[in-house]
Order: C-alpha cells, then sequence, then structure tokens
C-alpha cells in the first residue's frame, strides 16, 4: 500500500501455475515486518485469521494534514527492535500459511456478525475457491424472511477444464461444495444455500455489486424421496416452513439441515397442530427424518390429544399466568425493582420521524394485550387487568444527547422501575446524537415480556413505522389469541397433564443437592444483592468446528455438548458428581405463539451425573438423555416444582440450582425499522 512506499511483499509465481485457491500475497521484502495480529494486538498462529500490520524501513510519516486518521491507522509497534517504533494498520484480514507466506482473506469493514459469531466472508471464500469446480465466490448475508439470516455464498463455474488438473467440467457440483465447505469451515461458516452464476454482478468501478446478487432459493439439496402418504407430505411441510426451505423430502435430516431445539419446539407445535399427534422435541431428535417421524406420528395416533389453544372465554377476572404469579409475588415483596427490567437498546442511523415511531409504538402495545395490561388485587387473588387499546398513547420522550453521555443515559432509563398496579409494563424512550442518528431505548418488565418476544416485537414495530411513515395505520392481520387466552389454556392444560410431569421431576430430581457451584473466596451473602459482573471470553473456530463436529457425531446439539463440559468444570472445581443445571426453554409449544409478545420462558433443572469416573462423550451420552426427557416433560412452571420439591430456602442462593446455562438462538438479528 501507499502507506509503505507501495510495495511491502513478494511472490514468486513458479510453473506449473497450480495453486489450491487464490494466489498469497506472499513474503516481506528485506527491511520489511509483516505481522498478523488478533483485536489486542497479540500475535495470532499460523492458520489462524487476524489482521495485517507492516512495520520497516519503508514505512511512511503518516497522512498529511490528517492527524486522527494518522493516529488510527499509524500505530506503537510492540514487537519493533527500538522504542517508539510504528506500524501501519491495513485493515485486511489475512493468515500465515504452512509455508510461512501471507494469505488473504478480505476486508476487516467486511466483518459480519451472525447469530453471536464474527464471520470473515473472504475467509469462506477462500475457502470455496480452493475447490476445483469454484472460479469465483462472493458470500454475503441476507435477511430474506425477518429475523432470519443466512450466509448465501454466489459461485461463478470455470468455463473449461480445471486448470489444476484437467479434470473440471465447467459446472459446480453444490452438492460436493457443500460437503466440501463443511470439512474446511466451522458449521456456523457453511453457507446456507449455494448460488450458481454466470458471472459476478459489477459495478461501473469494477467493485462487486451486492445489491444485484439475486435471492437464493432454498432446498434441501437431497437425493431423498418424495412423500409416499398424505402423512408425509404434511411433515414435509411442516418441516419446509420451519427451516424456511422451499421443500423437503422425506429422508433430510432436521438437525444437518440447520435445525435445533428451539426450532425443534415449533416443529414439534405444528405438528400437534396439524396432526393431533403427541410428538416431544425428544421424539424429533431421536427421529429426525420426516419418514422415521411419520412412523412415530402412526403409533402415537391413539394417545389422548393435547388441546388446541384457541381464543378463551374470559371470566371476569383472569388470574395470572404461573410464570407471573412469582413476579408478582416479588414485587409485592419487596416493592418495585429493575432486577426484572428487560432493556434493549438499538441505534438507529438514517433520517428518522419521531412522531411516526412514537406512533408505531402505540401501535404495537395496543396488538399485544400483555403490554398494556396492569395487575390488580381483589379478594386477596391477583388478576390481569388489561387496558382498552383505544385508550392507549405511549410517550416517546426525545432527549438530545453525546456518545459519552450515552451509557449513563440508558443506565438510567433502565433502571427506573414499573409500577405494575397502574403503569404500562413497557417505556421507550429516544436519545438524538445527530440529525440522522438515534438510539431508541425500550424497557419491557419481564412479567409482560422475554427474550424471544424481542423478534415479534420488532417486526412488528417495524411494519408500524412503515405504515405511519406513509401516513396510514398499519394493516395487519389479527392475532390468533392472547396472553390472557394462553394463561387460561395453562391451566386447562396443567389440570389435565401435571400430575405425570410432575411424577417425572420427582423422579429425575430426588435427593437433589442443595447446592453446587464454583468454590468463592468469601462468604456467601445472607441476602442475595444481584450485583455481579460480567466476563466475556471468545471461542476459537477451530474449538468451535470441534464442538460441533463431536455434536454431531454423537447425535446431540452444541447445548448438550456446552453442558456436559460445565458439568466437568464445576465437578472438577469441587461441586461434587452431581451436578444441577438451570436453563431457559422458550415455552411457545404451540403454534398460535410464535409471533405473540409475552412471558412463555420457563425454566428446566438439568441433572448432570459424572459419576464413575467416565470419559466425555460418556457424560455427553447421559447429557443427552437427562436433557430429551426434560424437554419432553417442559410445560410444568418452575416455581409449582419448587414448591412441591420443597427444598430448604435460603434467601442467599437461587433454589434447586445455582449455575444456569444459556446457548441463545432467538432467529433474530439485530433489531431496526427498515
Amino acid at each position: 500500500p501507499t502507506e509503505t512506499t507501495t510495495f511491502a511483499t513478494s511472490h514468486q509465481v513458479r510453473r506449473p501455475f497450480a495453486y489450491d485457491g487464490a494466489l498469497p500475497i506472499g513474503r516481506p521484502l528485506d527491511n520489511t515486518r509483516l505481522y498478523v495480529l488478533d483485536d489486542h494486538l497479540g500475535l495470532v498462529a499460523p492458520g489462524v485469521p487476524g489482521e495485517l500490520y507492516i512495520a520497516g524501513a519503508g514505512l511512511a510519516r503518516g497522512y498529511l494534514g490528517r492527524p486522527a486518521q494518522t493516529a488510527e491507522r499509524f500505530v506503537a509497534d510492540p514487537y519493533g527492535p527500538t522504542a517508539g517504533s510504528r506500524m501501519y494498520r491495513t485493515g485486511d484480514l489475512v493468515r500465515w500459511s504452512r509455508e510461512g507466506e501471507i494469505e488473504y482473506l478480505g476486508r476487516a469493514d467486511q466483518q459480519v456478525k451472525l447469530r453471536g459469531f464474527r464471520i470473515e466472508p473472504g475467509e469462506i471464500e477462500s475457502a470455496l475457491v480452493a475447490h476445483p469446480s469454484v472460479a469465483q465466490a462472493a458470500v454475503i448475508v441476507r435477511e430474506d424472511r425477518p429475523g432470519d439470516k443466512r450466509l448465501v455464498a454466489y459461485l461463478v463455474g470455470h468455463g473449461g477444464t480445471t486448470p489444476a488438473d484437467g479434470a473440471g467440467t465447467g459446472e459446480v457440483d453444490t452438492a460436493a461444495l457443500r460437503r466440501h465447505a463443511t470439512d474446511a469451515l466451522p458449521e456456523y461458516m457453511v453457507p446456507a444455500a449455494f448460488v450458481v452464476l454466470d458471472a459476478l454482478p459489477l459495478t461501473g468501478n469494477g467493485k462487486l455489486d451486492r445489491r444485484a446478487l439475486p435471492q437464493p432459493v432454498l432446498t434441501g439439496e437431497s437425493d431423498g424421496r418424495a412423500p409416499r402418504n398424505p402423512v408425509e407430505e404434511v411433515l414435509c411441510g411442516l418441516f419446509a416452513d420451519v427451516l424456511g426451505r422451499a421443500s423437503v423430502t422425506v429422508d433430510d435430516h432436521f438437525l444437518r439441515l440447520g435445525g435445533h431445539s428451539l426450532l425443534a419446539t415449533r416443529l414439534v407445535s405444528r405438528i400437534r397442530t396439524a396432526l393431533g399427534a403427541r410428538i416431544t422435541v425428544r421424539d424429533v431428535f431421536q427421529h429426525p427424518t420426516v419418514a422415521q417421524l411419520a412412523e412415530l406420528v402412526a403409533v402415537a395416533g391413539g394417545e389422548p390429544v393435547r388441546p388446541a389453544l384457541t381464543v378463551q372465554e374470559r371470566p371476569s377476572r383472569v388470574p395470572l399466568s404461573s410464570a407471573q404469579q412469582r413476579l408478582w409475588f416479588l414485587d409485592q415483596l419487596e416493592g418495585p425493582s429493575a432486577t426484572y427490567n428487560i432493556p434493549l437498546a438499538v441505534r438507529l442511523t438514517g433520517a428518522l420521524d419521531a412522531d411516526a415511531l412514537r406512533q408505531a409504538l402505540t401501535d404495537v402495545v395496543g396488538r399485544h394485550e400483555s403490554l398494556r395490561t396492569v395487575f390488580r388485587t381483589t379478594d386477596g387473588e391477583a388478576h390481569q387487568h388489561v387496558l382498552p387499546a383505544d385508550g392507549i398513547d405511549v410517550p416517546l420522550p426525545t432527549t438530545a444527547a453525546t456518545e459519552e453521555q450515552l451509557p449513563v443515559l440508558l443506565a438510567d432509563e433502565s433502571a427506573k422501575v414499573f409500577d405494575l398496579t397502574s403503569e404500562l409494563p413497557v417505556r421507550a424512550a429516544l436519545f438524538t446524537l445527530a440529525a440522522d442518528e438515534h438510539v431508541l431505548t425500550v424497557v419491557t418488565h419481564h412479567i409482560a415480556s422475554d427474550g424471544w418476544s424481542n423478534a415479534p416485537f420488532f417486526a412488528d414495530l417495524g411494519r408500524a413505522y412503515a405504515a405511519r411513515g406513509a401516513g396510514a395505520a398499519p394493516d395487519w392481520a389479527p392475532l390468533p389469541v392472547q396472553y390472557a387466552d394462553y394463561t387460561l389454556w395453562q391451566r386447562e392444560l396443567l389440570g389435565a397433564e401435571q400430575q405425570p410431569q410432575l411424577d417425572h421431576w420427582q423422579q429425575a430430581l430426588a435427593d437433589l443437592p442443595e447446592e453446587a457451584t464454583l468454590p468463592a473466596d468469601r462468604p456467601r451473602p445472607a441476602v442475595a444483592s444481584y450485583q455481579g459482573a460480567t466476563l466475556t471470553v471468545s471461542c476459537p473456530a477451530p474449538v468451535h468446528r470441534a464442538l460441533t463436529g463431536l455434536a454431531r457425531e454423537t447425535g446431540t446439539t452444541v447445548f448438550m455438548v456446552a453442558q456436559a463440559a460445565v458439568a466437568t468444570v464445576l465437578a472438577r472445581c469441587g461441586a461434587g458428581t452431581d451436578v444441577p443445571i438451570g436453563s431457559p426453554v422458550a415455552g411457545r409449544t404451540d403454534q398460535a405463539l410464535d409471533d405473540l409478545v409475552g412471558f412463555f420462558v420457563n425454566t428446566l433443572v438439568l441433572r448432570t451425573d459424572v459419576g464413575g469416573d467416565p470419559t466425555f462423550r460418556e457424560v455427553l451420552g447421559r447429557v443427552r438423555e437427562t436433557d430429551l426427557s426434560a424437554w419432553a416433560h417442559q410445560d410444568l412452571p418452575f416455581d409449582r416444582l419448587v414448591e412441591v420439591l420443597n427444598p430448604e430456602r435460603s434467601a442467599s442462593r437461587h433454589p434447586l440450582f445455582q449455575v444456569m446455562l444459556t446457548v441463545g438462538d432467538t432467529a433474530v438479528g439485530a433489531p431496526g425499522l427498515g
């Protein structure tokens, strides 16, 4: 680059011209030093992506008349030969090859984040181009279904024979390419779809035109059989709908198509609705193809059918749901507190119509009864009181702020308590940083919402904002049910199924240890203060690849692998060989709840036996059986479980478990308004 006097590396091209992928950047020139560093300026190992820094005699002094940009790009060299040495931050993502040369992967500013993982599209493109049938590749993140972000690869095949071996046909075999990508990349970096093009679209200045890349047609990409009977046909449609694919054969594997426990829960609710069959999440994991599930549906046909969730006849006073009862009890016992506030801040870049946003917030609160419900007590019994939608007006105070003031303002907004007896359980505020830069914060009390509710909330807010910006009210289909309907349905359901679920949990949690957690360096306070800290660690790509590979190999999930690892660590740190771990489940076991805002989440106690000096795979097998049984009995509210088991209570610790594990994928990306 110009910042290092034009050239910094060289690579000698040799014959025969046979390269596995793109040409490397090469080795440093004389009197030039190359570093591949991580985010903390630490040297990375060969093969690990990092940012390229250049130092040496050819380094420029900086940018003329641009001190801020100079300070950003020309930084101190911690590995230099003398004090005061500097290096240039190129912004290029690279890695060292086994031959000691630099391989280019892409630009740091093209890095994307998908389901919690930072992904370099250039690294994926390099892996794809390494396949003999691929001449060019471009990888982007698409969100063609709201909240469902996927990696999509666009490919151009060689026009004739493959230069490396002369064996190519000019066509891209996407099935073989998927297998190649699975072997070369971590699971989260394997594209969900491969689109073959005659040429990549380019802009006028010769760069990739990402907007011109076509929407992929997602298919199972399988040679499996077509459905052979009505049950298989229905199940194929349900699989395809839940997984977001155009079609699924009876032999396609649910987990290999991207399924996980949350999607399995949605699939189970759809099967119950469509076929009236008592299928559990455990059944989906044990019978992951349509053909296998169809046989199970036939066997399960004689079992009693769970009542569907429909609009209920409401009594004069709607009781609280099981989940709401606990939060209401704590609110009355301890007084209003911000402990159960759910804050969410969204940065909005571009022109913003604040009045349209305020109206849209009011529209969403009017659409979801849970967001306009207050809680009253009559004759000693708490009940839900739903405020009429036409009387709701959600305020949106707007405050000018700077970037420096923003963290304190957001913290103050998050810490404001709700009066659940008279105030809406949701509020919003808008902070203006510039004419085209705002931060919207929405704070909801947990009694009215949960983490999975963010997706429908912001989907509805986006549609309402677009409508209000055009001068109209949102034209959306009515919700099939409201939270009060769920509350009444849940009571009916527990009346019919509570005892079998209680029997399971009483047996599964018999003689549970009172405490199993990490050792502490000071006494536990008599009353929990809820004051803690957050420690963030990263999982390197090779480790994640190994974890996902182990999960696939053992027929488990990444969550189960993580649970087995956590239980093993706790046991080795003195927690004993009987380790209970808490885990949240979405609790949305009926299709009618998919698009509803409300407090549905439940907590399961997952007991892990690490006794008998087992191997890790043996522990993982035990975890699989425990978790599948727990998910099959997830309807019993945690508070009801605590009430029945009646463990020794202490204000200093959580009952039944003290460590909680969450491996979350709510299928919603960063929310926005367009």
